[in-house]
């Protein structure tokens, strides 16, 4: 199951994306609930409570603007850094390369504001004189269904809703300035995120493939099988002491390739397009401004 949020007629709907990705079926939501996307269902589906039933014909999504599909997030998100070995490695001969040397002891997490997030079209803002180091990197991240604290490892994968793609934009020379992450990765329009949420009944997370061009040249490339620490470890550290909610979102990390590992590093620019493509999830494409 396929479950968007978008815009029809200026309201914010949520519905089910056909099979072959060409229409929509809108949902019967109460406006309040239509608001926060998908989070209404996925808190309706931790609750016990069914899919609401459909309202009105199916509509092209040709006709529609997509949003976020979790346009209101209800909290920071949880993000993952150096989580691909082909990553850590890149950015061992990068200015990162005496943060965290060995980065297969214990995942590197932070956060991202919940208003960074914008739609799997919208565009980037550039932050002008702030950063001039924007860089890209393409991740899959896991949307929590079922709520819980202390998640064991074996249990883990039973949390997950669902998956969706986000660009977890990062301004490198901030990020380096602070030490730690959270200012250099959560100004406003740095997480797009879309173009969907697929559910995990639908997807095997755990066995995919990230894959991200800018202006047409493919940058990175990466299974999901080499991540350093897989779903269900994230799902087990992240939740260690602290409860996660249903809709709560953890970005898993993003395969080698990204700007600043490249010689010399290559920085985002106005006009430059970042298109990530997540198997049998979607597309996301943004334009950076």
């Amino acid at each position: 199951m396929r479950i968007a949020t978008f815009l029809l007629d200026g309201q914010r709907r949520v519905g089910l994306v056909s099979a072959d990705g060409q229409h929509l079926q809108p949902l019967k939501l109460a406006p309040a609930d239509a608001r926060r996307g998908a989070l209404a269902l996925i808190e309706a589906a931790a609750n016990g409570q069914a899919l609401p039933e459909a309202e009105g014909p199916e509509i092209a999504l040709a006709g529609v603007r997509l949003e976020a599909p979790l346009p209101l997030p209800r909290r920071n998100l949880w993000c993952v850094g150096r989580n691909y070995h082909a990553h850590a490695q890149e950015l061992q001969a990068s200015v990162f390369k005496d943060n965290n040397s060995n980065p297969a002891s214990w995942p590197i997490v932070f956060t991202k504001v919940p208003e960074c997030v914008v739609g799997p079209h919208d565009d980037v803002q550039l932050p002008g004189a702030v950063s001039s180091q924007i860089d890209y990197e393409a991740e899959l991240a896991v949307v929590i269904g079922r709520g819980g604290k202390n998640i064991a490892r074996a249990d883990a994968m039973q949390h997950v809703f669902g998956y969706t793609v986000v660009n977890d934009v990062t301004a490198r020379d901030v990020q380096m300035r602070h030490q730690q992450w959270d200012m250099g990765k959560s100004f406003d329009t740095f997480c797009p995120m879309g173009p969907w949420i697929v559910t995990a009944d639908a997807l095997d997370g755990t066995k995919t493939r990230v894959r991200c061009w800018v202006n047409g040249e493919l940058r990175q490339d990466g299974p999901t099988e080499n991540m350093i620490f897989d779903i269900p470890t994230l799902i087990e550290t992240v939740s260690r002491g602290i409860t996660l909610y249903p809709g709560d979102v953890i970005a898993t990390g993003t395969p080698a390739g990204v700007g600043l590992g490249l010689t010399p590093p290559r920085f985002l620019q106005p006009g430059d397009v970042v298109r990530i493509e997540i198997d049998g999830l979607g597309v996301i494409e943004n334009r950076f401004a």
